[in-house]
């Protein structure tokens, strides 16, 4: 696991070369604190800087950037090749010979052999690398299948500047570059920045499950290819579904994931499990117990508040299992000394605000293990959201109106405001699901008067869950571009309304939020997080699983329950879902008032010049004086002025 970054240009005057990007890695040393290096091409133009958080291979046969042995490939790499022992073996045979026992090793030896793509997909990990090919003069970028480990890059005139966190372009002398409003518009009705884009104007995410190439002088004019389709994954699995009894069924999901815990067990450094007591991080727990010659080390955190607090429930599984398990109480005051750090950590704005714990609990596993497998990936995969259950109802109650019954209600709908609404609350819970049985209805119906507009699930889902309805209008001078996804045409090959949500937040919440945030947390105390879930192999077998064995009766991850009652009792398993989370209305009303005052503030909105004030500072007055909770929508705003503020402050250090 590493930090990656370096650039392409018209330099020729190494020692400069050397200089700049010693300075672009040097802010993301978190990232790779064992060792650092440099590679400068012998005619210049090309500069690798490489961070190192050293796990497999600690020598120093395993220092990047390193150099394939014909000498052709130079590589600086982020990440794990979990079945690099399998492809050595493979590549052995054909003759080839190692001086280390690194996976970076085994990348270029496999590129080496049969070629970039070809071993692309081979590889079953997580990672980003830019590899520099010396006799086609190339430059080649690659992510992983999930997108898992992120790669920034944009051109700056003639200048190609790549790293994997935004802060390395910054470090470039030539980078230029402002907040891309339209990117801003988008922000606010994600919660997040999906990919491709980025908050910067010019600034590009490479995509998952893809790789680029660029030449010395070749432009802008470079696109990423894809070695790997989620969506054809998801496609061919739906259309040649497993036909399985649901014994054999649960025999191969158990086959599968065992495997994927056991090549991320691998591993030169102490090694544990994030545990909730879910069903998720249990399962993963469970696996790793299963193979392990001695105790596991888990991890887990618990909140006071007993509607937030899981730790008892992480404790009883540890306790079951037999695992070696580490817990912390956190008062409200440890997170709220978290928030001021989170512009720096996340580098973009990012308002989920499961970020504050997912930062506490990397501290805590960091101080005993190097390594912490996590649960990640089965909400996406087994139907486990249960907003996707909430909002395909809705969206199959809509649906079956006519269309122009459906706009007319919706027009009706849209034309009472918000305040009327929750004026008629009394009257309301009688007939109102109960998703919207609320002290202020008001919003929500709102909301779902836009959404009966939309022609998909899809787009449905993110009007109904978005915070704010108007982001375009919200964001001074912004267009709002299209989200992803959200053309019907785009689903003709998934019909089922369920699996469309669950895919779709594959592909954009999931690497766009929660491997984001999984990321920087992790890496901001140089923690590597493995996720056995996101094996690309359970996601195919995954999309070929019968609905119904993902979701019966209304509630998900049926399949990958049975499997996990064969490790841990049902009862020591089952309980209510209650996320992790944190009680940021509250927060804003007390110890995080100062602060948001400060950034909500009507005159410092204005001179900024990116949002019209006046509904921000009306929601901002409701909410402190308890009227309403407006903590989501809020948190949005206020984790991009914080981004903004942690921006201005870092170019005044500069």
């Amino acid at each position: 696991m590493c930090g990656i970054a370096g650039y392409l240009g018209p330099e020729d005057n190494r020692e400069a070369m050397a200089e700049i990007v010693e300075g672009m890695t040097r802010t993301i040393v978190h990232r790779g604190p064992d060792d650092g290096g440099l590679w400068i091409e012998e005619r210049g133009r090309v500069a690798l800087g490489n961070r190192r958080l050293a796990i497999v291979d600690l020598s120093p046969e395993g220092h990047q950037p390193m150099e394939s042995s014909d000498g052709r490939y130079v590589i600086t790499y982020n990440g794990e090749v979990y079945n690099f022992e399998e492809l050595r073996g493979e590549l052995e045979s054909l003759g080839h010979g190692f001086r280390g026992h690194s996976d970076t090793e085994v990348i270029l030896a496999a590129v080496t052999r049969w070629g970039l793509e070809a071993a692309l997909r081979k590889f079953v990990g997580m990672f980003a690398f830019a590899l520099w090919d010396r006799r086609e003069e190339q430059l080649h970028l690659a992510r992983d299948r999930i997108g898992k480990k992120p790669l920034y890059y944009g051109w700056f005139g003639d200048t190609f500047v790549f790293g994997s966190e935004p802060k390395c372009l910054r470090a470039h002398p030539a980078f230029r570059s402002e907040v891309d409003r339209n990117v801003l518009a988008l922000y606010m009705s994600t919660s997040y920045v999906p990919a491709p884009h980025t908050i910067y104007e010019g600034v590009s995410k490479l995509p998952a499950g893809s790789s680029m190439s660029v030449g010395v002088g070749s432009g802008t004019s470079m696109s990423a290819v894809s070695y790997w389709s989620a969506r054809q994954s998801a496609v061919n699995g739906v259309a040649e579904p497993l036909k399985l009894s649901e014994p054999d069924a649960i025999d191969e999901l158990d086959r599968v994931i065992r495997d994927a815990v056991r090549i991320r067990m691998r591993a030169d450094v102490p090694l544990g499990a994030f545990l909730s007591g879910g069903i998720d991080s249990s399962t993963v727990v469970a696996a790793m117990q299963a193979q392990a010659h001695d105790p596991v080390r888990t991890f887990t955190i618990g909140f006071t508040q007993p509607d937030m607090n899981e730790a008892e429930h992480a404790k009883a599984v540890a306790a079951y299992l037999g695992t070696e398990h580490t817990e912390l109480y956190v008062t409200d005051a440890d997170a709220l000394n978290v928030v001021p750090r989170l512009p720096a950590i996340f580098d973009e704005p990012l308002a989920d605000r499961s970020a504050i714990p997912t930062l506490l609990l990397a501290e805590l596993t960091r101080r005993h293990v190097t390594v912490s497998l996590s649960g990640d990936g089965g909400d996406e995969l087994f139907g486990g959201y249960q907003h996707h259950h909430r909002v395909n109802t809705l969206w199959r109650w809509a649906n079956a109106v006519p269309d122009s019954a459906r706009s007319l209600l919706a027009d009706r709908l849209a034309r009472v405001r918000p305040e009327r609404w929750d004026g008629m609350n009394a009257a309301l819970r009688s007939i109102l699901p109960k998703r919207l049985q609320d002290r202020h209805p008001g919003p929500a119906i709102y909301r779902l008067a836009l959404a009966m507009k939309e022609q998909g699930p899809e787009s449905f889902c993110r009007t109904f869950l978005g915070h704010w309805t108007e982001a375009g209008p919200l964001v001074i001078g912004a267009r709002l571009p299209a989200l992803p996804l959200t053309n019907p045409d785009q689903w003709a090959d998934l019909p089922d309304a369920l699996q469309r949500l669950m895919f779709l937040d594959f592909v954009t919440y999931l690497p766009d939020d929660i491997m984001v945030k999984v990321d920087r947390a992790t890496m901001a105390v140089s923690l590597e997080a493995r996720a056995p879930l996101l094996d690309h192999r359970l996601v195919e077998f995954s999309w070929r699983l019968p609905m119904p064995m993902k979701v019966r009766d209304g509630t998900g991850k049926h399949l990958l329950r049975q499997v996990l009652y064969r490790y841990v009792p049902r009862a020591v398993v089952e309980r209510p879902k209650k996320g992790f989370g944190a009680p940021v209305g509250t927060w804003l009303r007390g110890g995080l008032r100062e602060w948001a005052d400060s950034l909500l503030d009507r005159t410092r909105l204005v001179d900024e010049g990116f949002f019209c004030p006046d509904p921000i500072v009306r929601r901002w007055a409701e909410h402190r004086s308890g009227e309403r909770d407006w903590s989501s929508s809020l948190w949005d705003v206020l984790m991009f002025q914080a981004w903004l503020e942690s921006q201005r402050s870092e170019r005044f250090a500069t």
